[in-house]
């Protein structure tokens, strides 16, 4: 019960808003594999408006867990530069 109690306390930062849905694939899953738990707020809102930038997903995580976060981000950020050099 006092577990519970204090996830419900936690307080959440955002961590990011991907630019479309392949990108939040990817965060979801990197942090779904590391265990940080998340929230994402307006996840499905671009589908009904399709094009619309003003209507974004916004990645939600444990203040604690932020720095972790951005740092497997900026991996992933890092990796997809790579290889992206690489194809030119």
């Amino acid at each position: 019960m006092e577990q519970s109690a204090r996830a419900n306390s936690t307080k959440l930062v955002a961590l990011c808003e991907p630019g479309d849905v392949g990108e939040l694939a990817l965060i979801k899953s990197l942090l779904d594999g590391n265990g940080i738990l998340y929230v994402v707020q307006h996840e499905h809102i671009g589908a009904l408006y399709p094009g619309v930038s003003l209507l974004c997903s916004r990645v939600m995580v444990a203040e604690g867990e932020k720095q972790r976060a951005e740092i497997l981000l900026s991996r992933l950020a890092l990796q997809i530069r790579e290889a992206t050099e690489e194809t030119e």
